[in-house]
C-alpha cells in the first residue's frame, strides 16, 4: 500500500502526477484526506480522497508514503498527528518516503534529514535541519526521496516508481509519456 496524503492547500500537480504514475504501474495507491474526505488544493481544485487519515493502517503492507507540498498544505500535513505517525513508522521501519516542494521541511523539523542529502522548494532550505542541501531537481538518499517543486512532479513520480519497482520500469514509463530525462 502507498499512501499519498492530501491536506487542505496541497499542490495539486505534486500529488496527482505521482498518483497517476504509480497507478499506471498497477501499484496500490490510496489518497488520504487529512481532515475530511474532500480536500481542496492550493488552486481550489477539490479532490475526493480514497480514505480519511483515521483509516490508514501502518503495518508491513505499507510500501511508501508521499507528502505533496504546497501552502498551506505542508503546514496542514505537519499538524496532522496521523501524518506524523506515518512518517515516524516509515523512518523506524525503513519504508520509503517521498516529499516534494515544502514537504521535506516536515522531515527536517523532526531531524530525519540529519546527514542526508535533500532538496526542497527555494526559500525553505533552512528548514531542512541537518541536511546537506542540494539544488538538483530530485534527490534520493536512502529511503527518502525529495524534490524541488511542481515543475518536476512527473520526474518525482518516475523516481518513486524506480524506488518501488525498478529503474528500467521507470525509464519505460517515462519514454511512453515522452518525458525527457532531467539533466
Amino acid at each position: 500500500m502507498i499512501y499519498v496524503f492530501l491536506a487542505p492547500g496541497f499542490e495539486e500537480t505534486e500529488a496527482i502526477a505521482p498518483i497517476d504514475l504509480l497507478r499506471r504501474c498497477e501499484l496500490e495507491v490510496q489518497t488520504v484526506g487529512v481532515g475530511s474526505a474532500i480536500i481542496k488544493g492550493s488552486h481550489n481544485i477539490p479532490v475526493f480522497a480514497d480514505i480519511e487519515e483515521n483509516e490508514i493502517v501502518l503495518d508491513e503492507n505499507l510500501q511508501m508514503i508521499v507528502l505533496p507540498g504546497g501552502m498551506p498544505g505542508t503546514l496542514n500535513l505537519e499538524a496532522s498527528k496521523k501524518v506524523q505517525e506515518a512518517v515516524e513508522f516509515c523512518i523506524n521501519n525503513s519504508v520509503p518516503i517521498g516529499a516534494i516542494c515544502a514537504a521535506p521541511t516536515i522531515l527536517g523539523h523532526k531531524g530525519y534529514l540529519n546527514g542526508k542529502n535533500a532538496v526542497c522548494y527555494q526559500g525553505f532550505e533552512s528548514q531542512l535541519l541537518g541536511a546537506n542541501v542540494l539544488f538538483n531537481s530530485i534527490c534520493e538518499d536512502g529511503n527518502i526521496i525529495t524534490a524541488r517543486g511542481a515543475g518536476v512532479s512527473v520526474q518525482f513520480g518516475l523516481k518513486l516508481v524506480e524506488k518501488l519497482i525498478s529503474k528500467e520500469r521507470s525509464e519505460i514509463l517515462g519514454a511512453s509519456l515522452l518525458c525527457e530525462k532531467n539533466k
